[in-house]
């Protein structure tokens, strides 16, 4: 049933290929000569209030029906199922949009600027699924996350990543939080929504390279438990602190476990661990040593990685369409470039002066200075958190189910023999 699922979605993006996109005018067109050809849009007009709402309905309803197949059903069948309408309803028929990934860009404008008021699907989109993970897990990953299923759907041939390996490439992502809170912070973009590598599939066309780092991801995919996911979006790294914090959790077993590590195979996203063995007195002391002058280096990470943040504020603010007018500006004014372009033309048509295009330009810099010492600062606590949690162990006794990584897919309930067990019980018990 996965494969023709994914081969399915995989056609039905295909023959969209060739679908011209239809752009909706918000505003009556300018009286253009005959034969003007309007501009293509790519992204998806506003909808009406109540359709936004709807949208909403749907999330919520889409997260409760993903908690109840993972903690009451545990149906791996019916989580798929789930996965399949998200990437239909979210991906194909929404086109992406309002996505809960995005929206922690608008949340961060609206911390940033007063002037600007989030769409309430946005906020909805943002806080539904961080509410669901704080006390059932990420259920939004389970089956809601139209990013995550159609990775999800092409992941025939797993292979192990290794937790050292993975705690290295997650660094990707919270780096990819701290660049899209900055760049949204200062008015600069929207860097999630404009590199998302999925995007184009769903909206069946759109920039080029986009897609084929989209294709790129999905062909990881086929061997790396949901790469995207795990190592670059943003919000799976917000989700992974709030579900450490839920009382729920998947279970690998609902009565006992037989100690079959069926379960620990199955999983793709190295969410089982296993028991751990008692530690060497030799190895403890050394630990005991190294977490001593692990936690003496973090305020050296901070230091050094707000110095590094800092120093390439310079080029990050560039990204800012002021700066970026200022510097064009300035090359035209002392002769660097001979010819000039619409925005510095629409400039000098305006009427405003240079010296308070600079200013602003010089003030936007001023931000990026600030941030970049901040966001580097935070990419050298997380650092260092890292490595001191490389020296501390926690004690198990059996196999358990790590709430950070845990996905909720369900795959380890397709595994597990006395789940079958119960669910044969269950079946003959309601006959």
């Amino acid at each position: 049933m996965r494969r023709f699922c994914a081969i399915a979605v995989l056609a039905l993006w295909v023959a969209g290929l060739g679908v011209e996109a239809a752009g909706v005018e918000r505003f009556p067109p300018p009286d253009f000569e005959t034969g003007y050809e309007f501009p293509e849009t790519t992204t998806p007009a506003p909808r009406a209030l109540g359709w936004e709402y709807f949208d909403v309905a749907v999330l919520a309803a889409a997260l409760g029906a993903a908690t109840w197949l993972t903690y009451t059903k545990r149906s791996r069948r019916g989580i798929f199922a789930l996965m399949v309408f998200s990437a239909l309803y979210f991906g194909f028929w929404r086109k992406g949009c309002v996505c809960a990934i995005g929206a922690i860009q608008n949340v961060t404008l609206t911390l940033f600027d007063s002037t600007y008021a989030i769409p309430l699907t946005a906020a909805a989109f943002f806080i539904l699924p961080l509410a669901f993970a704080l006390f059932v897990g990420r259920t939004f990953c389970a089956g809601v996350c139209p990013l995550g299923a159609l990775q999800d759907m092409v992941l025939l041939r797993p292979v192990r990543v290794p937790r050292w390996l993975e705690g290295a490439l997650r660094l990707f992502a919270w780096g990819y939080l701290a660049a899209a809170v900055v760049f949204a912070a200062t008015g600069s973009a929207f860097v999630i929504c404009r590199y998302d590598p999925f995007i184009g599939f769903y909206r069946l066309g759109g920039n080029l390279s986009i897609i084929v780092i989209g294709v790129c991801f999905l062909l990881v995919g086929v061997f790396v438990g949901r790469p995207y996911c795990r190592f670059v979006c943003p919000l799976s790294i917000l989700l992974r602190q709030f579900s450490r914090l839920s009382k729920r959790r998947v279970t690998i077993t609902p009565d006992r476990c037989i100690t079959c590590r069926l379960c620990e195979d199955a999983c793709p996203f190295g969410a089982i661990v296993g028991p751990t063995a008692a530690w060497d007195e030799g190895d403890y002391v050394r630990n005991k040593k190294l977490l001593g002058a692990l936690l003496a280096l973090v305020p050296v990470f901070v230091l050094l990685l707000g110095w590094a943040g800092h120093g390439l504020s310079g080029r990050a603010a560039r990204v800012h369409d002021t700066v970026r007018l200022a510097d064009r500006i300035y090359l035209e004014n002392v002769g660097a470039v001979t010819d000039t372009t619409d925005a510095s033309d629409a400039f000098r048509a305006s009427g405003k002066t240079v010296e308070a295009l600079y200013a602003e330009a010089e003030a936007k810099r001023g931000q990026f200075a600030v941030a970049g010492w901040l966001a580097g600062g935070f990419m050298g606590l997380i650092v260092g958190v890292k490595l001191v949690r490389t020296t501390l162990r926690e004690r198990r006794t059996e196999y358990e189910v790590d709430k950070a990584a845990c996905v909720a897919c369900g795959r380890c309930y397709e595994y597990c023999p006395r789940q079958h067990a119960l669910d044969k019980a269950r079946r003959e018990g309601a006959t």
